[in-house]
């Protein structure tokens, strides 16, 4: 994360994205073959299993069933550990795209600077 922090203020700041904005190159830029990310879980479970907005992501299914077997298995919550792991794991590999995500627009962002750089010399 170092990196990231020297780059946006120090050496980069314009070929740095914008974490909290969306990206500014569409999706199947450089990835002809990608596959849209759609949510699985839809709003009507989301609002039965009272789930905070935090939570409301690509791996809510997970949580939802973790969340199911922990009130079913209640004095025995250990025996969730499967329910855990898949909602762990899913977080893990969405960590693991957006961090892809965020490359990639700053890869797509310095290629920009160049090729402009190069027309105007």
């Amino acid at each position: 994360m170092g990196a990231h922090l020297v780059r946006r203020y120090l050496s980069e700041p314009d070929v740095e994205p914008d974490p909290k904005s969306l990206p500014s190159f569409p999706p199947e830029l450089g990835l002809p073959e990608r596959k849209k990310r759609e949510m699985i879980a839809t709003q009507e479970e989301m609002n039965a299993a009272q789930l905070p907005l935090s939570q409301r992501d690509y791996c809510a299914h997970y949580l939802i069933k973790f969340l199911k077997c922990k009130r079913d298995m209640w004095p025995n919550f250990l025996e969730c550990k499967h329910e855990r792991h898949d909602w762990d794991k899913c977080e893990h590999e969405d960590y693991v795209m957006r961090m892809k995500e965020y490359e990639r627009e700053r890869r797509l962002l310095k290629r920009k600077k160049l090729m402009e750089e190069r027309q105007a010399a």
